[in-house]
């Protein structure tokens, strides 16, 4: 009862006079105000306030942190009474930010507009970075894009104008490399509506990729709850030299926890190899770490933050840091749930793939690998930048490869794309001659945006289906094949084939010369400082309560969410399977991105694309299912729409690590508004799990994992239970077949009490708002 006051009272104090609780006040701190950015100057970093609390679970625990123990404690709403178990108790904290990109903001945001509170509570940032795709280069898509996209551009503008959030118009660049630039520093604890905000770990911030309810949550100034990580210490021990770089380090440890084993954990990287890496590889190390389902990962601080936070105008924080350096490393004599050792002077350059970031091969093999699997030898199309790879050094690594072949009067074999991480990014190299070296070999220097990394590509080099050396993100509507991520790209695609080892093999100059390439090189950081190109930044007005955010009631690509109905009271009865998905289904399986981007905002429209890349185990077809009142066959959306017509709920029963991937909640929010109740799968990946319970629906996991076996495509599905529906108590499912004949089973859940109300009242959001009363 007592935290169920606790959180009316917050709750009152941000729709009260504007008297909250922002934990990185500028009140709280007793030293010098540092703004936490350029764009802030009224939000301070308050170090103080993180040491107190690190001093009070400290003493608490009665045993040394880690690195990332210290920034998760140092953030919690209660210090001092908060039960703190790795891996067991949920956690209460209170994030200093939240950043959404604008595929996700158009959701996030709606449903911050459903809760009636009148401006956010935290710093808040949307960035345009997922709509723009690429097709001609980057002037041309991002003219294209912007008048495409101009209904969602203005809404999220108007919303980020009137709820007090910042606006990063299109080409800004993508979202974690603004981040990096801007937002990120040693201590900071940021939510982001994308996987692949644990970018910012590279300098020293605990960065966490959430759906947008939880980002709601946080703009609301409402507790966010997170399980108690478990912590995965990587020990770094060497120096990385010659043809290996930071993405190798990552598919290392990928190979090792492969996807799902950094699921609950952090992975905390120390050690002295650490200073060998530069701040942007870092911050490459632990974007890739969400391919392993890890919370987040982080790297603590070190020289290398300090020069890129003054080389990014940010010396006041690197001089505060500085003075607080003791909190933002860990502790000596720290445990570790889990200690992996690599050893960098051994590391050999990797290229992963095909169709899951935790294979990887080396890439003295990976030609012989190829033919044994019947992979396409030739290159067709070389992809440098992303959000993983974009940073300047990455590209003055590229362009010294480029270099080498231009000067020996070669070009690319392969067509090869470059997106640079932002404007920043863009300018700079421009200006340093780098983009002009990898125009000249043959790149197209595309827009500051995410482009073909998540499908955004009008590809049109290759037949839909016709095999290929790569493949964007599984259900992007693109042309599948292998994926190959790190930079050694560039040499792939100078020599046109897989079977080129750069550290052994020769080209053959125009003037029909040998010459081996040297291994790549490049600046950590831009000798002259950075050139910030174009002002792409809109800021808020400190008032804009006053302001409207529109929405056309005709419009396909933005739709006001009607709230999800409630819990009846009862046990759900006769729940009809509607699909039983064999092996992997990712979040591209189950909402695909590429072309269904642009209905983000738009939860019936995009829910057309609902598990239309999942493998049905009654036939081992895609978007083919039976429909059980018709005996018809016909598309997932269809048959679940059907159901939903006609008053049957459903469920759907899954594999292992089930919604791993993308942090999208539209993978959760499509099965609600389409009449899904539960989700019973082996194992779930976090993120996804945390959005089907933000939306009223109930994960489930076997407990015994064999039951899957147990249940068949026809069958329904009765979950009993739920009128005492407690944590750690499973819960019973009792399975009805076709025959007659009845299956009784456990199922397993991770609900704690808050989300058992999130249940109760049919969704988190709903809840949110009876709170408001």
């Amino acid at each position: 009862m007592a935290s169920y006051c606790l959180t009316v009272t917050r709750l009152q104090l941000v729709l009260g006079q504007g008297a909250r609780r922002l934990h990185v006040s500028a009140a709280l701190s007793a030293k010098a105000k540092v703004a936490m950015s350029r764009f802030e100057p009224g939000s301070s970093i308050n170090y103080e306030q993180l040491r107190t609390n690190i001093d009070i679970v400290r003493k608490r625990l009665n045993r040394p942190l880690t690195l990332s123990e210290k920034i998760v404690y140092g953030h919690l709403d209660d210090p001092a009474g908060q039960d703190i178990a790795r891996g067991r108790t949920y956690l209460r904290l209170r994030p200093d930010r939240v950043a959404m990109q604008d595929a996700t903001a158009q959701m996030a945001m709606l449903q911050f507009i459903s809760s009636g509170l009148p401006r956010v509570a935290v710093p808040s940032t949307i960035h345009c970075d997922h709509l723009i795709e690429a097709q001609a280069g980057g002037a041309q898509d991002l003219q294209r894009a912007k008048e495409v996209n101009q209904e969602v551009y203005n809404f999220l503008a108007s919303a980020g104008a009137k709820y007090g959030v910042g606006f990063w118009k299109p080409g800004s660049g993508i979202i974690h490399q603004i981040i990096l630039e801007n937002y990120a520093y040693p201590g900071v604890m940021l939510i982001g509506t994308d996987s692949h905000t644990p970018n910012g770990g590279g300098l020293g911030s605990i960065c966490i990729g959430v759906g947008g309810a939880d980002a709601v949550d946080v703009m609301a100034g409402i507790p966010w709850e997170l399980k108690c990580p478990n912590v995965i210490g990587v020990k770094l021990t060497g120096s990385l030299s010659g043809w290996t770089s930071p993405k190798d380090v990552i598919l290392k440890v990928a190979g090792i926890l492969t996807v799902k084993g950094g699921t609950g954990a952090i992975v905390e990287y120390h050690g002295p190899g650490v200073d060998s890496i530069s701040c942007t590889g870092m911050a490459t190390i632990c974007n890739m770490g969400a391919e392993i389902g890890a919370t987040t990962s982080v790297f603590p601080y070190n020289h290398r933050m300090r020069t890129y936070l003054e080389k990014t105008g940010r010396g006041d924080i690197a001089a505060l840091a500085e003075e607080y350096k003791e909190d933002l490393i860990p502790d000596p004599g720290c445990h570790y749930d889990q200690i992996v050792e690599i050893n960098l002077s051994e590391l050999k350059p990797h290229i992963n793939g095909p169709f899951t970031p935790d294979l990887a091969h080396p890439v003295e093999d990976i030609g012989a690998v190829a033919e044994k699997n019947g992979w396409p030898l030739e290159v067709k199309v070389g992809l440098i930048g992303s959000c993983t790879n974009s940073s300047y050094e990455d590209m003055g690594r590229a362009a010294s490869l480029a270099k080498q072949a231009l000067d020996h009067g070669l070009k690319c074999k392969a067509q090869f794309t470059v997106t640079p991480g932002s404007e920043q990014i863009r300018a700079t190299i421009e200006r340093d001659g780098y983009a002009k070296i990898l125009s000249d070999v043959g790149g197209v220097v595309l827009a500051n945006a995410c482009g073909p990394c998540i499908g955004q590509w009008d590809r049109r080099d290759v037949k839909k289906g016709e095999k290929n050396t790569l493949r964007p993100s599984t259900g992007s509507g693109c042309n599948p094949g292998p994926v190959f991520l790190p930079e050694i790209v560039t040499a792939l695609a100078i020599a046109g084939t897989l079977k080129f080892n750069p550290e052994k093999d020769f080209l053959t100059a125009a003037n029909g010369e040998k010459f081996k390439l040297e291994p790549p090189t490049g600046d950590e950081l831009p000798a002259r400082d950075f050139d910030p190109g174009q002002d792409t930044y809109q800021h808020p007005p400190k008032d804009g309560g006053t302001l409207r955010v529109d929405v056309n009631p005709q419009s396909n690509r933005l739709q006001l969410l009607e709230p999800f109905d409630k819990w009846d009271g009862k046990d759900l009865e006769d729940l009809q399977v509607l699909i039983k998905v064999k092996g992997k289904c990712t979040t591209d399986h189950i909402s695909a991105a590429g072309p269904w981007l642009k209905f983000r905002g738009h939860l019936d429209n995009i829910s057309n694309n609902l598990l239309i890349g999942a493998v049905n185990i009654e036939n081992d077809g895609i978007n083919s299912i039976r429909n059980q009142l018709t005996g018809e066959y016909g598309g997932v959306p269809d048959v679940a729409r059907h159901y939903k017509k006609n008053g049957l709920q459903w469920a759907v029963v899954g594999d292992e690590n089930y919604g791993e991937g993308s942090s999208r909640e539209h993978a959760a929010l499509e099965p609600r508004h389409l009449g899904g109740r539960v989700i019973i799968v082996k194992s779930f990946a976090r993120i996804h799990e945390t959005n089907l319970k933000k939306q009223g629906l109930l994960p489930l996991t076997f407990a015994d994992p064999h039951d899957y076996d147990k249940i068949r495509p026809d069958d329904k599905i009765c979950i009993k239970g739920l009128k005492t529906f407690a944590p750690g108590k499973p819960l019973t499912a009792v399975i009805k077949h076709k025959d007659g004949s009845q299956d009784t089973i456990e199922l397993n859940h991770t609900f704690n009490e808050t989300q058992i109300e999130w249940f109760q009242s049919g969704s988190a959001l709903n809840r949110m708002k009876e709170l408001q009363h």
